[in-house]
């Protein structure tokens, strides 16, 4: 089965992929991703959604929300993440922003007068400290290799550090099995009580909402797109009820399901 994830080789999307699929190929953006397996081109795509520390990212959301393909499966993986360097004495600290950011603390702490550059991935900022004797990387410790020196291990901000990803599929793989749900809604309408109407189909059938979150559609100010998760299949009758009572709901604009499916965890 041949995927597309974010690359280069070593980031923590490689790593997911790992665990659904044997012929890997990179690109260093989430919409190249989601263009890959929505033209056909790869069976798989892997990206990061959700990060425990710094939330969703929104990169993949718009994507998601922008083309059509299937959700066929989540993968959850603890992020650990270490500083690496050619020796101890450096000026700047590379890095994929998310991974930056959740390691702000430590930073601030031990690095007050680094300069902290954000780049495509955690892999590409280990490769910007291997060609550069003055900058520190943040990422995997197995990525070291023998260029680079660990200078400390496990330096997230909290110890529950942990990313889930989603493996997407063409859309033509589908399914209704599975224990979780996501869907993209867009209302194309705003009104007073828009968001609990929304809710309420799921609460009256005891359907758990795992994330619900809004991001602007880009067609006019104060205009959202909502992506929602919820703990069921869309095997179950209620899931069908209360996906079907919102698309009455949002009949102005769109309801789309992409799929259900299980969940994973990876530990690397």
């Amino acid at each position: 089965m041949r995927a597309l994830t974010l690359g280069p080789e070593g980031t923590y999307s490689h790593r997911a992929t790992r665990a659904v699929a044997d012929d890997i190929d990179f690109t260093e953006s989430v919409t190249g991703i989601v263009d890959g397996v929505a033209s056909g081109e790869y069976e798989r795509g892997v990206v990061p959604i959700e990060n425990s520390i710094e939330g969703s990212v929104t990169e993949s959301l718009d994507a998601l929300a922008d083309r059509n393909v299937a959700v066929v499966q989540e993968i959850i993986t603890p992020i650990r993440h270490a500083l690496m360097a050619q020796h101890g004495e450096f000026d700047l600290v590379a890095s994929h922003a998310q991974a930056l950011a959740q390691c702000r603390a430590y930073l601030d702490a031990e690095y007050p007068n680094a300069t902290m550059e954000a780049v495509a991935s955690t892999a590409r900022g280990v490769e910007r400290a291997r060609e550069d004797d003055r900058v520190a990387a943040i990422g995997h410790p197995d990525t070291a290799g023998d260029d680079l020196r660990v200078l400390a291990e496990d330096i997230q901000d909290r110890t529950s550090n942990a990313t889930r990803f989603l493996v997407l599929a063409p859309e033509s793989e589908r399914s209704e099995a599975g224990g979780k749900t996501s869907l993209v809604v867009y209302p194309n309408t705003n009104y007073p009580g828009l968001l609990l109407e929304m809710l309420e189909p799921f609460a009256d059938r005891d359907i758990n909402l795992s994330r619900v979150e809004s991001r602007p559609s880009g067609e006019r100010l104060g205009d959202y797109v909502f992506h929602l998760d919820f703990a069921a299949g869309m095997y179950e009758e209620r899931a069908k009820e209360a996906v079907a009572e919102l698309e009455q709901l949002g009949e102005e604009g769109w309801v789309r399901v992409l799929g259900s499916y299980d969940s994973k965890t990876v530990l690397y």
